[in-house]
């Protein structure tokens, strides 16, 4: 592994850590706010704006992104996506802390896989690792687009089975997705800086539906939901459509594992608690 993969995993590592922390304080913050809505737009940014601690967030998720950004100038996407992808763990961790309570096993299992998925991912780096063809245009703008129509088409399913929350979860994620695939398309310099549309639109959606998630369901169900396609789509799309090239043999086959790994230790972290049946009281 070369100083300068090292140099962008560690970037990666204190990139998931801030965002991750910053997603608790958000959706602590954006939870005792009036009812946000994409309706009113603009009310709905001054409340954010004007809540100190939901600010404080933000910042930290802000710095979180710079960091983040600077990893992949220096790695291939998939790399650094993995990394983030095993954050989720830390987000269970401070959840739990947080609300002063035990994690469950579903949880505990996540943890560890995503641990795993790490570790196995850091013994495969020493098969190599490289940036990749690029990529075709067209097929970045139609994989983009997909997941943006995806994100349609949770919404309307989400509030036609009464799920919103899980619904905005998901559609964060999978426009957050495109945010990060347009940063480290536009990190190549040249026309492909254009897609820093890309980049504004996608954070600023996923920001959006995260907030509104953040006021009808928990921090690690929503931003665990989000976080899983954040990582998991701009994985497979650095293989798929960016040409990042996985190493062959052994440590081909233990890149895949690693992926795997983080992507389902994710699934368990994001998976929605259930609910214990509230008792009914005897009639009087």
């Amino acid at each position: 592994m070369s100083a300068q993969t090292a140099v962008a995993l560690l970037l990666a590592l204190a990139s998931t850590t801030l965002t991750n922390v910053a997603y608790l304080r958000e959706h602590d913050a954006a939870a005792a706010l009036p009812a946000l809505s994409l309706r009113r737009p603009l009310h709905s940014v001054q409340a954010l704006l004007t809540d100190r601690s939901w600010l404080a967030g933000f910042a930290l998720e802000s710095g979180g992104f710079a960091l983040y950004v600077a990893a992949l100038a220096l790695a291939p996407l998939t790399l650094v996506q993995s990394i983030s992808a095993g954050g989720i763990g830390i987000l269970a961790f401070v959840s739990a802390r947080m609300s002063r309570r035990r994690l469950g096993r579903h949880e505990l299992a996540g943890v560890l896989l995503s641990m795993l998925g790490l570790l196995a991912l850091a013994v495969s780096l020493a098969g190599g690792s490289g940036e990749g063809s690029g990529g075709s245009t067209f097929e970045i703008l139609l994989w983009l687009a997909a997941s943006a129509a995806a994100a349609v088409v949770v919404l309307a399913l989400g509030r036609r089975f009464g799920a919103i929350a899980v619904a905005e979860g998901v559609a964060g994620g999978l426009f957050f997705s495109i945010g990060d695939i347009s940063v480290k398309v536009a990190t190549q310099g040249g026309g492909r800086a254009a897609f820093a549309i890309g980049v504004i639109a996608g954070y600023s959606l996923g920001t959006a539906f995260l907030q509104l998630g953040y006021q009808k369901g928990g921090a690690l169900t929503v931003a665990g939901l989000a976080t899983l396609l954040t990582n998991a789509l701009p994985i497979a799309a650095g293989t798929v459509v960016l040409g990042e090239p996985v190493p062959s043999g052994a440590y081909g086959g233990l890149r895949v594992v690693a992926f795997a790994a983080v992507t389902f230790g994710a699934i368990l972290l994001a998976r929605p608690d259930r609910v214990a049946p509230q008792s009914v009281p005897p009639a009087t």
